[in-house]
């Protein structure tokens, strides 16, 4: 593809990166990556896993390596860049994302992204749920999912618990962990196709998934946004937890009991933090996510 070819089909909105900034720029982000994932290596390497730190990448399917792979995004000519590596083609000066190969693959998960992330956007934050969806993975379990790690309440506390407060989780990946007996306590019902009908910027998990549409749609999406996304995603999960039936003291967590008033309190607040953090990753997503879809690459 030629340089003033793919500039035509970006209506000339390619931009360009000198080589000591890219390079620059491509080491910044490996070092911030690698201050997430050198525990977690360690520990995989081990046999041994953590519940908060490890969470990201075994839930979610980027693995570190891709992670830690730097890339400009869509319409970035990196100059002196020839042989960048896979996905890039070589132009005159540099080389750039071969974006006409890469975006009909992901057209369906772009279209998906954009209408979940714009819908999530446009509602206002609910902040009642207080993490009662982790309780409702362990309320009268027969095995608990994070069984490596002791409850700090009894089965009949934590039930007791759920059975009072009642769960309002509009989140279809946190409800297809409920265990059976919690589901009808829910109320909602989510599905996966009722999906962007239901998701709202108060939620902690739809939060946390900023990372995943950011990564699903890597390289398309710049590293330095994905890394971002990361970085909120991974304090989340803290919360998530700490905000949990776990026990989670001798890893130096802790708890917001919300099985109280006091942790409820600071669980809402937490929450509503996390959302007003969280707006301005969401808006720039969508701005990516909608200068893709409006890319002429034919």
């Amino acid at each position: 593809m030629a340089h003033a070819a793919f500039a035509a089909s970006y209506h000339g909105a390619v931009r360009t990166l000198d080589r000591q900034e890219w390079q620059d720029r491509a080491a910044a982000h490996e070092r911030r990556v690698d201050g997430w994932t050198a525990g977690h290596l360690q520990r995989r390497k081990a046999g041994r896993a953590h519940p908060v730190e490890d969470f990201l990448f075994t839930y979610y399917g980027q693995r570190p390596g891709r992670l830690r792979q730097w890339h400009p995004g869509a319409g970035v000519l990196l100059l002196e860049a020839s042989d960048y590596g896979p996905g890039y083609v070589n132009v005159p000066g540099g080389a750039i994302l071969d974006v006409a190969a890469i975006l009909p693959k992901r057209t369906a998960l772009l279209e998906y992204a954009t209408a979940l992330l714009a819908a999530t956007a446009s509602r206002p934050a609910q902040l009642g749920c207080f993490g009662l969806h982790e309780w409702a993975m362990v309320y009268r379990a027969e095995e608990v999912r994070h069984s490596s790690q002791p409850l700090r309440l009894p089965p009949e506390r934590i039930a007791e618990v759920v059975e009072r407060r009642g769960v309002r989780c509009s989140h279809f990946d946190a409800f297809r962990f409920f265990t059976e007996p919690a589901r009808p306590l829910n109320v909602l019902q989510p599905t996966r196709e009722a999906q962007v009908e239901l998701e709202q910027p108060g939620c902690l998990h739809a939060n946390m998934d900023l990372y995943k549409w950011a990564y699903k749609l890597s390289p398309l999406i710049s590293s330095d946004l994905v890394a971002d996304c990361f970085a909120l995603a991974r304090e989340i999960r803290e919360v998530d937890m700490r905000a949990s039936p776990y026990d989670l003291a001798a890893l130096g967590y802790r708890p917001i009991a919300i099985e109280s008033a006091e942790g409820r309190t600071e669980y809402a607040a937490t929450q509503r933090a996390f959302a007003e953090r969280a707006a301005p990753l969401r808006e720039r997503l969508l701005v990516e996510c909608r200068r893709l879809m409006n890319l002429d690459i034919s």
